[in-house]
């Protein structure tokens, strides 16, 4: 309960100060996202979502008949239903029969591969070319016909982006890849011939004759800005029938460019959940922190500031409640989980409902904290949690064990119980710098051996770190 207390007590004390604050807003607190697929008992799991005390779903149905079957379960739990929007990535539902009859939809590598064919990480990423009149057609009509269902509040736009150029550092162990300093061709998305044509047209050259078509900055804008175009043609679609609209882009404002040209922040957005998984990125819930503060930073005027966490993506569940925190003190007005069965006992969620129902009575009262004016520190020495997870990781190494595995975030759990010896570490040498990246060379002299450390630099947040033994 300690963390309940803690970030309670921090809110309260910060209704105090009313001028540094701001007019919180009316939209549901606490939310997660669900598929309604065969394997999931929906009443189950609209249960689950009403003991730990959830005021909103963001809901992917298979059908606008299963929508509606859904908000009537919803209701009789006391939950808001916002549809789950899958945008440039088609559903399962619907991607076999697109592949067929619409090939040439489908997103270019810059080898010239297309998605249609052609795997990008995983079978299931079969991305959409945003630029093509016909897709754009094809959303306006989907979201159409979801936001008449009575009884959806919304929607929740996701896949709105391209194939990712690059993975977390620790995720990309999964597809055994090296993706520290450049962009491969192969995951280099965006090349479609429609693509090319618009682009050329506005500037005048072709992106693939720069000798690195990533760091070309027309090229990787005009990229964000077709998918921010799609973005905004449903949100006038969601908006013009009088619902409400949000979305669950990449973890935080520059790393979402970079990493799969996003800029939400040009989106006409009411609220944004931005998936800040610490799990995915650093392991440590101070990620939720960084992150949080540059979306707060760097968000459209309009739209309401909420954070994504995750509880089943690797870490221990426990944490939620420190990732809350963090993200609550950088200004969050809400949090989505990722996803509320993470929350493995009904002890767990009883305790989430005590923690969420003491933040509603503190928004309730008039005020939830201003995010402090500053941006994230890029230097983890200033970071003691972060480095506390690193060097922890850097004894596992030298003790002869492994940190990565396919999993679902690429590392190995830490057994807390476990100890290892205390490392001596000298002085840490800066042998590499870009923008993306800082590599570190540091010996442990109880051991004698020397460790490669990595901290990686997407948008103004670090967002991942590796250990290596040399």
């Amino acid at each position: 309960m300690k963390h309940l207390l803690k970030a309670t007590a921090v809110l309260l004390a910060s209704l105090a100060i009313i001028s540094c604050g701001r007019k919180s807003e009316s939209y549901p607190m606490f939310w997660t996202w669900i598929e309604d697929i065969p394997s999931i008992d929906m009443e189950s799991a609209f249960t689950h979502m009403e003991e730990a005390g959830l005021d909103a779903v963001m809901l992917h149905a298979p059908s606008v008949e299963a929508y509606k079957k859904d908000v009537e379960i919803a209701r009789r739990h006391g939950i808001k239903v916002y549809a789950w929007v899958w945008t440039l990535n088609p559903p399962r539902q619907e991607r076999a029969q697109m592949l067929e009859e619409h090939p040439d939809w489908f997103s270019v590598n810059r080898n010239g591969e297309s998605v249609a064919d052609h795997k990008a990480y995983v079978n299931s990423y079969k991305f959409l070319c945003p630029a093509l009149p016909e897709v754009r057609e094809y959303l306006r009509k989907k979201v159409e016909d979801i936001v008449a269902v009575d009884g959806v509040e919304g929607i929740c736009l996701d896949y709105c982006r391209l194939i990712d150029c690059v993975l977390p550092i620790s995720l990309a162990y999964n597809y055994n890849l090296r993706q520290d300093t450049e962009v491969w061709p192969e995951y280099d998305y965006g090349y479609h011939p429609a693509m090319l044509e618009k682009f050329e047209k506005e500037y005048g050259y072709d992106p693939r004759d720069q000798e690195d078509p990533s760091r070309d900055e027309k090229w990787c804008e005009f990229r964000c800005n077709q998918v921010t175009e799609v973005a905004n043609l449903m949100c006038e679609v969601a908006h013009k029938a009088g619902k409400k609209v949000t979305a669950s882009p990449f973890a935080a404002i520059g790393l979402d460019k970079f990493m799969v040209f996003q800029d939400f922040a040009k989106w006409d957005l009411d609220m944004v959940h931005p998936m800040a998984y610490c799990d995915f990125y650093t392991m440590d819930p101070s990620f939720a922190r960084d992150a949080t503060l540059s979306n707060y930073l760097g968000k459209g005027e309009g739209t309401t500031l909420m954070c994504g966490v995750d509880t089943e993506l690797g870490g221990d569940p426990e944490l939620i409640f420190d990732k809350m925190d963090a993200a609550f003190s950088a200004g969050a007005q809400g949090i989505s989980l990722y996803t509320v069965e993470g929350l493995t006992s009904a002890d767990l969620r009883a305790r989430f409902k005590v923690y969420a129902d003491s933040l509603r009575a503190v928004r309730a009262a008039g005020e939830l904290p201003e995010a402090p004016a500053v941006a994230p520190s890029t230097d983890p020495f200033d970071n003691a949690s972060l480095m506390a997870v690193v060097e922890r990781n850097m004894q596992r190494m030298i003790a002869n064990g492994a940190i990565h595995e396919r999993s679902v975030n690429g590392m190995i759990p830490d057994d807390p119980s476990v100890s290892y010896p205390a490392l001596e570490l000298g002085e840490y040498e800066l042998v590499f710098e870009n923008e993306r990246l800082r590599r570190y060379h540091v010996t442990d002299a109880a051991s004698g051996k020397t460790l490669e450390v990595l901290f990686v630099l997407y948008g103004d947040l670090i967002s991942g770190w590796d250990v290596r033994l040399l």
